[in-house]
């Protein structure tokens, strides 16, 4: 799996910077265009989800104390597993839907069609079960009954959200707006000052004298992230294009690279601040932590929804409104569970995507012909 996984980071990041340089003045357009703050909103918030706010606390232990991670300091190396690089996976496939897809319309092929909305609906559900099996970490002394409940209630709201591209957009920007005030917030509450907050922000420059070492997999640990990474690369490409405001292709690209890694940079910096001065983050801002937590998660829910709602055909037009929501939340919590009480794994589902990754590449070598007309 790490062979396989190794050489399509290699390929797919050579395309993203062969598309980036040949084709740099391509004007990539969606049918939906937003501005940039509202794209990168829809991005940002629909590509990540309670993760970000909350694995940090757990990864630096594991950074500071494994071999493994002994080459760079823990915030570089929590940094390198959500930022920068990685977003190259997305430019990739936000430039193929804007591009490339409307002629040759390989995901409407019938195979690939499929497999992308078992995929999208996979991913999804392995969304709503990482949020069950880490409740425990981020709300102490939890009851199974309770964290169950609070699944349920997530995937319910995020279903309900979905009905509508305009609540989509709404509760991005929202959720943007309130990870920007709780990383002030948490920041002001610290005592750690403008002095405190650079000195942690030095720590992120390690990353980048040490990049080379982040395109392929450090651990077992780094592989989970980056096959969790593919595993949403196609999907979010193929939602977030839709919003894409009429930008070149080198413009995207620095804009996905550099816009959301400077707000995740910022947040780990301040987390970063607490690990190392071995402060608790308890009370309000652990609650607000929690709160923007769980709005990702949403976030992130609502725009597969209903991105494979739509590619299905299963809209609220045509079901219903009651049924589209119930129906949703019915087939999502379900997985959840399935994922609770089975061996799947969000590894199967990269590798799955990244068989899509090689079917589109070998298609559009072939059918090479027709992105000249």
């Amino acid at each position: 799996m790490t062979a396989i996984l190794s050489v399509a980071i290699v390929i797919t990041l050579l395309t993203s910077l062969v598309l980036a340089t040949r084709w740099r003045n391509v004007v990539c357009t969606g049918p939906l265009p937003a501005s940039l703050f509202t794209f990168i909103a829809i991005l940002f918030t629909s590509g990540l989800d309670v993760g970000l706010i909350m694995f940090p606390l757990v990864d630096f232990e594991v950074y500071a104390t494994e071999a493994p991670y002994a080459f760079s300091n823990p915030l570089a190396l929590e940094f390198g597993f959500w930022g920068f690089l990685v977003w190259g996976f997305y430019f990739l496939t936000t430039f193929y839907f804007c591009i490339v897809e409307p002629k040759l319309r390989l995901f409407e092929i019938p195979a690939i069609k499929f497999t992308n909305n078992v995929v999208v609906i996979g991913t999804c559900a392995f969304t709503g079960y990482l949020f069950l099996i880490y409740l425990p970490s981020y709300i102490d002394g939890i009851s199974d009954t309770f964290r169950y409940m609070l699944v349920a209630l997530v995937i319910l709201l995020a279903a309900a959200s979905s009905t509508h591209i305009r609540y989509v957009k709404i509760l991005s920007v929202s959720s943007t707006w309130l990870f920007f005030a709780l990383i002030g917030g948490i920041w002001l509450a610290s005592g750690m000052g403008i002095g405190g907050l650079a000195g942690s922000l030095a720590d992120v420059g390690d990353y980048f004298a040490n990049l080379h070492r982040f395109l392929l997999p450090i651990s077992d640990y780094h592989q989970f992230y980056l096959y969790w990474w593919f595993a949403w690369s196609i999907m979010i490409g193929q939602f977030v294009s839709r919003f894409v405001g009429g930008i070149r292709a080198w413009q995207l690209l620095l804009a996905l690279l550099f816009v959301p890694s400077i707000p995740i940079a910022i947040w780990f910096s301040v987390l970063y601040y607490h690990f190392v001065h071995g402060i608790d983050i308890t009370g309000f801002w652990r609650i607000a932590m929690i709160v923007v937590g769980v709005i990702f998660v949403m976030n992130s829910l609502d725009s597969l929804i209903r991105l494979y709602t739509l590619n299905l055909g299963l809209t609220v037009k045509r079901l219903g409104t009651a049924p589209y929501v119930a129906g949703n939340w019915l087939v999502l919590f379900s997985l959840v569970l399935l994922y609770q009480f089975t061996p799947l794994e969000i590894e199967w589902v990269g590798l799955v995507v990244i068989g899509i990754y090689a079917a589109v590449y070998a298609l559009v070598f072939l059918r090479r012909d027709k992105l000249l007309v």
